[in-house]
C-alpha cells in the first residue's frame, strides 16, 4: 500500500497490481485513490510461480479468479469503473498456457471490465520466433497486441511503442478510434 501511495503521490496515473489487490491494506489503499486499478493474475507468488504450475481449465481458472478479485473490489469500495483486468501472461504459466490465452481472450473480454495484455518480449514470445533479436521480438510482440486488441482488449503493454502503434494503425483506423488502446 505505502508504495501505491507514493506512486500516485508522484503522478501515477494507474495501479498495477500483479497481486490483485490481496496484500494486506492494498484494497482499502485503492479505494480511497482515485485513480484506475489493474488486476492480474498469478498462480503461485514471484518466488514459485514457474514451479510446473497446472490447470484444468486455464481459462476458467483465471477467470474464477479475476471476478472474485472484481467482486472483492466491489465489496472494498472501489468502483467497477476502475476495473481493469490483466490475465497474467508469463506470470505462473507455461508456455503452452500462454498460446492458449491468446488465442481465447474474448472470453476475457466479455467480463464487463476493461482487458489489458503485457506480452511484449516475454519468454513465450521468443518461443514463437528462430530469431531472438529484440526487433524480432518487438514485431512478434506487436502482433500478438494486434491478436488482442482484435479480440476485444482495450489495453496493451509493451516496450516497443513505436512499432506496436504502426501494425496498430496500420489496420481498420484503429488509431482513429478514441477507444484504441494506442492511444
Amino acid at each position: 500500500p505505502e508504495v501505491m501511495e507514493a506512486a500516485v503521490a508522484a503522478g501515477a496515473c494507474m495501479i498495477n497490481d500483479i497481486y490483485a489487490l490481496r496484500k494486506p491494506g492494498a484494497l482499502a489503499t485503492v479505494a480511497r485513490m482515485d485513480v484506475p486499478v489493474c488486476l492480474m493474475h498469478m498462480k503461485g507468488t514471484p518466488a514459485t510461480m514457474q514451479n510446473a504450475p497446472r490447470y484444468e481449465d486455464i481459462g476458467r481458472e483465471i477467470r474464477e479468479f479475476l471476478q472474485s478479485r472484481i467482486d472483492a473490489c466491489g465489496l472494498g469500495g472501489v468502483d467497477r469503473e476502475r476495473i481493469v483486468i490483466d490475465p497474467g501472461f508469463g506470470f505462473g504459466k507455461t508456455r503452452q498456457h500462454n498460446h492458449t490465452l491468446i488465442g481465447h481472450l474474448e472470453s476475457f473480454t466479455g467480463m464487463g471490465v476493461p482487458v489489458l495484455i503485457g506480452v511484449s518480449r516475454k519468454k513465450f514470445v521468443r518461443s514463437l520466433t528462430r530469431v531472438a533479436s529484440r526487433q524480432t521480438l518487438d514485431r512478434v510482440s506487436a502482433l500478438l497486441a494486434l491478436m488482442a486488441v482484435e479480440q476485444g482488449a482495450r489495453f496493451v503493454r509493451v516496450h516497443n511503442v513505436d512499432v506496436t502503434r504502426k501494425l496498430l494503425g496500420q489496420t481498420n483506423g484503429l488509431v482513429s478510434d478514441p477507444r484504441s488502446p494506442v492511444n
